[in-house]
């Protein structure tokens, strides 16, 4: 039995949530049912898909794993479906897609929120039928293919905004699992710290440090808007740089910084995280700026009136009533407005590349060229 469940030992952590997605996945991996994985980016959704695979009968046939997100939406079609010699200019030899590639498997179509709307209607017919055509093919093949498919985003919510068929989105949904960020299961956190030193250690021959209780503790109380990669990446960049065999909590709230959970922060409910998210950071930063320029004028009138001898308290009363801002009196901006300024702040921290302002922004690249398009960003 050890053996047989040994897949479900990537999953690591002892919380209840993480308990729950290893019953569902023993549940489910006997089947073929089609699974959504949904989750923010950096949980490990990949790893749910692969234990689904290997305690599945389809374990000794491939997983082919498919970023969705990756694929230029013009050859998105003959990426997965395949394509015959000539049906476009530079196919000059038929080529298997990914369906074909996962037959008898499981196709992991990871990002699928990225896919392109005219070829959603074609994954539908497969998933029902188990047939499709080639790119420029007259002859319908068929496949038996386990569909895995895995999304950060909240694909209700996208398929309420047009841009995710519905019935794809009710097709895909037949199980659902969630994995949850990993501020929601802190009391994980140890021992995931453990194991990343152990794996860090041994892949590069160097003794083990320990994290004192009071670095985990630190820790445990952040925020990790990347989630278990991040923390991971966290974990072997303070080894990395580390001169002793101790992290304590000095070295550990010197690299993280002020990145603790808020727990008094608002909840708005039924938009995606993601939204949610850019919306509060934006907001924030939004009254600091008027909160900032309300003190560097206070400032500046103190300092006049210093040098001219007449700080008479009710003026300097006047001046900072007027100049300091509530809540409620900072410009209001629309979520629109919030997103073209980040897009166009992460275009400009990457001099113009798409592709890593994309990865910054937590978005595929063709979303980013909807967006820019939408907004008229250069």
């Amino acid at each position: 039995m050890e053996d047989t469940l040994k897949p479900l030992d990537d999953i690591f952590g002892l919380s209840p949530a993480i308990q729950q997605i290893k019953t569902l996945i023993t549940q489910v991996a006997a089947s073929d049912i089609t699974v959504l994985i949904s989750g923010e980016s950096g949980t490990g959704k990949e790893l749910v898909a692969r234990a689904i695979h290997s305690l599945s009968s389809r374990r000794d046939k491939p997983l082919v794993s498919v970023n969705c997100g990756a694929i230029p939406e013009g050859i998105f079609e003959s990426e997965i479906f395949g394509h015959e010699r000539g049906s476009f200019t530079s196919a000059d030899q038929r080529r298997q897609g990914y369906f074909e590639m996962a037959d008898k498997g499981s196709l992991l179509l990871d990002e699928i929120g990225e896919m392109p709307l005219q070829v959603q209607v074609k994954i539908l017919r497969v998933l029902e039928t188990g047939k499709f055509l080639r790119v420029g093919g007259s002859k319908e093949l068929n496949v038996n293919v386990r569909v895995i498919a895995a999304t950060n985003k909240d694909l209700q919510y996208e398929a309420v905004q047009g841009n995710f068929r519905q019935d794809l989105y009710y097709r895909l949904k037949a199980v659902n699992i969630i994995v949850p960020p990993l501020r929601e299961r802190a009391e994980d956190i140890p021992m995931l710290v453990n194991r990343f030193t152990r794996e860090f250690s041994e892949k590069n021959n160097r003794p083990e440090i320990t994290f004192s209780n009071e670095a985990l503790d630190i820790m445990r109380r952040s925020y990790w808007a990347g989630n278990v990669r991040e923390l991971k990446n966290f974990v072997e960049s303070m080894i990395a740089l580390s001169h002793g065999d101790a992290i304590n909590a000095n070295d550990v709230s010197l690299r993280l910084g002020n990145q603790t959970a808020n727990p008094n922060l608002p909840i708005l409910v039924n938009r995606p995280a993601v939204e949610l998210n850019q919306e509060l950071v934006y907001r924030t930063l939004l009254e600091l700026r008027h909160e900032m320029n309300g003190i560097k004028g206070l400032l500046q009138q103190l300092l006049l009136c210093q040098e001219t001898g007449e700080a008479r308290t009710e003026e300097i009363d006047y001046y900072a009533n007027s100049h300091f801002q509530t809540a409620e009196e900072v410009e209001v901006y629309t979520l629109d407005e919030i997103e073209k300024e980040q897009i166009r702040r992460a275009l400009s921290d990457f001099n113009g590349n798409r592709r890593k302002a994309a990865e910054a922004l937590g978005i595929g690249e063709r979303t980013l060229y909807r967006k820019i398009k939408q907004y008229k960003l250069k």
